[in-house]
């Protein structure tokens, strides 16, 4: 999974404000393409390390049966300025890639597996998020 955009048209971001938020019809609000999914029940910031341990986790208890889907990439920049600088010096330097999720968000999917394996494998994964989430399905 790539970590980070190849190119961007600003090298530094804004904050997200508040309004960010508050809960908007999202078109990864839905699972799309697979039989189960971790939804997301607070909104936050995904860094790329954690997305990955989710995804290994994942792949660790379903081997290489099934697909599995990631809903979220790391394409907004966080900056920090270093300790003990003084004010007026300008934004500080890129600090991380992070992903910016809402409450309501289906963070992976996935499909070609049994119900019940799939959902050991989802609500392990879970875990590994600093948010609180659950595991969502398709019942047809």
């Amino acid at each position: 999974m790539k970590q980070f955009p190849n190119s961007i048209k600003y090298k530094k971001n804004h904050r997200f404000g508040s309004k960010f938020r508050y809960l908007f019809e999202d078109k990864f609000f839905f699972l799309r393409k697979g039989k189960l999914g971790i939804k997301l029940l607070e909104s936050c910031r995904l860094t790329y390390k954690q997305i990955e341990a989710c995804r290994k986790s994942i792949r660790r208890s379903v081997r290489k049966k099934g697909k599995i889907t990631i809903n979220g990439f790391t394409f907004f920049s966080e900056t920090k300025r270093v300790l003990g600088t003084r004010m007026g010096a300008g934004k500080g330097g890129h600090s991380r890639w992070v992903c910016p999720v809402r409450s309501g968000y289906i963070l992976c999917e996935i499909t070609g597996v049994k119900s019940y394996k799939a959902f050991k494998a989802l609500k392990g994964a879970a875990t590994k998020l600093p948010v609180k989430a659950c595991v969502v399905g398709n019942i047809y």
